[in-house]
């Protein structure tokens, strides 16, 4: 995927690293590509249900973004291949924003998701929401306990799981309305990611 300035770097559980940064319309193709080559079970759960066909469209409309309803960011490794990315959506509700996030498989339970969703939130408290909500499949463990941990209230209907997450700012990192970019504001640009016991969201639908 693209270079970006401002990409923040992190060293994840099991030493390896990726660079984290917005996504951007030059993204598209390896989005397509990530979604066409996905196994199926991936698909289904990040559906919840069969997936839509990759058009032009559907990845104009994934990829070009306004960074305040709509912001979504992708993690790279050293060769620049992109292993994750996470995204929310504002909904009708004001203060409310749907989040989605997929992690490749060899990415996944190293503390991947937890820096992105991190990440995510910073950015939607700085553009106004203070809360988010995720629709997947009940039976997807992995997100109940990402979801449980985070202290997320959860509706489960017809095997489908709606969780609401409070978003609050942390006294030590309240940024100023201009610290869009990952890794500035007062955040470091390089950290550690330890939690090696990290259940991976790797199916959240996007709504």
């Amino acid at each position: 995927m693209g270079e970006e300035s401002g990409a923040a770097r992190v060293e994840l559980a099991d030493g390896r690293a990726v660079r984290i940064a917005r996504l951007t319309p030059g993204d598209a193709a390896e989005l397509g590509e990530a979604i066409t080559e996905a196994d199926r079970e991936t698909l289904y759960r990040r559906f919840c249900g069969p997936p839509p066909t990759v058009t032009p469209r559907l990845l104009a409309y994934l990829t070009e973004l306004d960074f305040d309803r709509r912001y979504a960011l992708v993690a790279r490794d050293d060769s620049g291949r992109g292993v994750a990315i996470a995204r929310y959506e504002a909904t009708r509700e004001p203060g409310v924003a749907e989040i989605a996030v997929v992690v490749r498989p060899g990415w996944r339970r190293v503390g991947l998701a937890t820096v992105l969703v991190t990440e995510l939130a910073k950015a939607a408290l700085r553009h106004g929401f203070d809360r988010f909500t995720a629709t997947y499949l009940a039976d997807n463990r992995p997100v109940s306990e990402l979801l449980d941990l985070a202290g997320a209230r959860r509706h489960i209907a017809a095997g489908v799981a709606d969780a609401v997450l409070h978003l609050e700012p942390e006294s030590e990192e309240r940024e100023d309305a201009h610290g869009d970019s990952p890794g500035t504001g007062g955040t470091r640009t390089e950290h550690r990611q330890e939690d090696t016991a990290e259940p991976d969201p790797a199916a959240v639908r996007l709504g």
